[in-house]
């Protein structure tokens, strides 16, 4: 969990998504909902929720660079060149962060 974006309410809320409970510090509260999961099976839980998370590193990175919408329809539409400059800016993007 190198970034820790996921945390033990993340984890409690995948494996029991019907239930209360309440976290303060490492304590969880049991309230109701089935049966709790063990330590073991949280940490577990956020290991792979993590997993998922990193593995979507490229498409956060992505959006966060991609020229805005109204960029996009500007280049398509105002450069006259089909919408080569557009495909350009788009596969800029994609290149510096490929999926892996």
């Amino acid at each position: 969990m190198a970034n820790n974006n996921v945390d033990k309410h993340d984890a409690i809320r995948s494996l029991r998504p019907d239930s209360q409970w309440i976290v303060d510090g490492d304590v969880v509260t049991w309230i109701s909902g089935g049966v709790q999961p063990t330590e073991d099976e949280i940490t577990a839980e956020r290991t792979r929720l993590q997993d998922i998370y990193d593995a979507k590193e490229y498409a956060r990175n992505r959006a966060n660079e991609y020229p805005s919408i109204g960029d996009q329809l500007d280049m398509i539409y105002h450069n006259g060149d089909g919408g080569a400059t557009f495909q350009a800016a788009i596969k800029a993007v994609k290149d510096k962060y490929p999926k892996e």
